[in-house]
């Protein structure tokens, strides 16, 4: 109980410093996961993307701060809405944007799409469909640093809905019980599909969910992504220290509907508004580098251009790579033991 008093006491306002680079660094690695899902809704519009297809707009603070703090030897694990943990991850725009195509240029050879790609490279293991499932799986990757005592670390992101599934306390449970090296990021952007999280989740706060296990929880501003960052350190430092997992809440906003086929009826254009106007994860970002770091409009002009150079190209390549073989219906499905 100490421990969680002192992660859950730990003030967001108080950010660790950040360096004119590191902040432009993450206000690229923002920009470029705002635009990618701008052109993937695009791509959609236009009959390229077909099946389900989870636009991160809104949330791009949350993985790229998180993100910021790990090491490659640790596994990261989410749900669907996982274009931008790909991009953050640093997996090539262009394998991402084939796979959401359907191509065989894409991370899954153009058989997983939107939800389900993976890099071994990048230490990236999905995109899940199935609410809640990852987490679970999470668990499991963590176990293997423990049982390696390789020094990583699993990250664990869910969504506000995925909070109240059954295998979640199941997976608290043993995470606890083991003490997992491993941090569950709940990514509440305020609606589980159409439902507001005041009339899904009871209780005030989700990051409370895993106190009658032991776990320490924090609550933070997902849309701001030094105060992520931050908060992303100091749990990190405490599961590398050998304490068991903790549970970050993210209180973030997701600007699309739950997906493409989503009008989004259920809440008012007011409130979307007053998010965007007020706490826009990469409007703030930029505001800090003109005030406090005196970066000049050219060079975001600069930041743009490469950035859209680069989602072109990515859109480009997802149209020239071919289609998968038919006979890439029987491959990846069984490995023999040899």
């Amino acid at each position: 109980m100490n421990a969680q008093k002192k992660l859950v006491s730990m003030n967001p306002a108080s950010n660790l410093s950040v360096t004119k680079e590191e902040l432009l660094k993450y206000y690229y690695q923002m920009l470029l996961i705002r635009r990618f899902e701008e052109k993937a809704g695009q791509l959609y519009g236009m009959g390229l993307i077909a099946g389900f297809c989870h636009l991160y707009i809104g949330q791009e603070a949350v993985v790229v701060g998180i993100q910021s703090v790990l090491s490659p030897k640790d596994t990261v694990i989410t749900a669907y809405r996982d274009h931008g943990h790909m991009l953050a991850c640093e997996m090539d725009p262009k394998g991402v944007m084939a796979e959401l195509t359907g191509r065989s240029g894409g991370y899954s050879k153009g058989k997983g799409g939107s939800m389900h790609m993976f890099s071994r490279e990048k230490n990236f293991f999905g995109g899940h469909g199935i609410v809640g499932a990852q987490v679970s799986l999470g668990a499991g990757l963590a176990f293997a640093h423990k049982y390696r005592e390789d020094g990583g670390l699993c990250v664990t992101y869910m969504g506000d809905g995925a909070v109240n599934q059954g295998q979640v306390y199941e997976t608290f449970n043993m995470a606890a019980l083991w003490k997992l090296p491993i941090v569950f990021v709940i990514e509440n952007n305020e609606y589980a599909m159409g439902t507001a999280v005041h009339r899904h989740a009871a209780g005030k706060h989700l990051y409370e969910r895993g106190s009658a296990y032991g776990i320490p929880g924090h609550e933070v501003n997902g849309m701001d992504v030094v105060a992520t960052r931050t908060a992303a350190l100091a749990a990190v430092d405490y599961v590398r220290a050998g304490n068991g997992p903790v549970i970050l809440e993210l209180k973030t906003y997701r600007y699309r509907g739950h997906s493409m086929s989503d009008p989004a009826k259920y809440r008012s254009k007011e409130e979307l508004e007053q998010i965007r106007e007020n706490a826009d994860p990469v409007a703030q970002a930029r505001v800090k580098l003109e005030k406090e770091f005196k970066v000049t409009e050219d060079a975001f002009k600069n930041i743009d251009r490469e950035i859209k150079t680069i989602i072109s190209e990515a859109a480009a390549f997802s149209q020239a790579s071919p289609e998968p073989d038919a006979s890439e219906l029987y491959t990846d499905v069984l490995i023999e033991d040899r």
